[in-house]
């Protein structure tokens, strides 16, 4: 009688789906600096080389991430209320950036470095949607762009501060020694110190939406829509 020997059975196929889910996974709970190929191969049961069917290198990688993260931002290009439509993006986006801290600063950072035509094309339909959305309720291309700019640019900016440290001393129950503000020479700085109980008492989601009421009021002034563009222009 033979013996017979049973076939090795090949690893499951996988998708670039799958690979981007694991590398953000491991930025989430490590931080980006702890991705890299032998990593996400570990991750994955993989050899690391056949990861790089998915992402020529790193960088690529990176630039995948940030494209799988803001998939999950939605921007209603339809909404007749652009004023709403834009409070309920900055809702989705402060959302996202809370559930992935680690990836900000790649939101934040990588697209300053990459021409607009070299982006991957996930991370520049948030601008697509946002400037049809703005030209279909009425504002001329250019004021569109303007708004756009300002609009993320104050999100961005906002995220960056509520997701920075600000308790020194957790174990402190004065607001003015847990903030560490206390080390300021009272002389120089006696509005910081004074402002110890508004800064411990920070509310990001209330803090946005403060924010916007007073960006979206302005550019309801300064670029007052002239009607709104036909569907067709768009």
């Amino acid at each position: 009688m033979s013996e017979s020997f049973d076939s090795p059975v090949p690893p499951q196929p996988i998708s670039r789906d799958q690979v981007l889910r694991a590398a953000l996974a491991i930025v989430d709970l490590e931080g980006v600096e702890a991705l890299s190929m032998r990593r996400l191969g570990r991750a994955l049961g993989r050899d690391p080389m056949a990861v790089y069917r998915y992402a020529a290198t790193k960088t690529a990688l990176l630039d995948g991430v940030v494209e799988l993260v803001l998939s999950e931002l939605s921007v209603d290009a339809t909404d007749e209320d652009w004023q709403s439509q834009l409070r309920e993006v900055a809702r989705r986006f402060r959302a996202i950036a809370v559930a992935h801290p680690h990836v900000v600063p790649l939101l934040v950072t990588r697209p300053l470095a990459t021409p607009l035509a070299l982006r991957p094309h996930g991370t520049l339909r948030p601008l697509e949607a946002t400037l049809a959305l703005l030209m279909r309720s009425g504002f001329r291309d250019v004021d569109a762009l303007h708004v756009y700019r300002l609009f993320f640019g104050f999100l961005d900016g906002h995220i960056l501060n509520e997701l920075q440290e600000l308790v020194d001393n957790p174990e402190e129950t004065d607001d003015l020694l847990r903030l560490g503000l206390h080390r300021l020479p009272i002389k120089e700085f006696p509005l910081l110190r004074a402002l110890a109980p508004a800064l411990a008492s920070y509310d990001g989601a209330a803090e946005l939406e403060r924010g916007l009421d007073i960006l979206l009021s302005g550019l309801q002034t300064q670029l007052t829509p002239s009607g709104p563009t036909p569907a067709s222009v768009l």
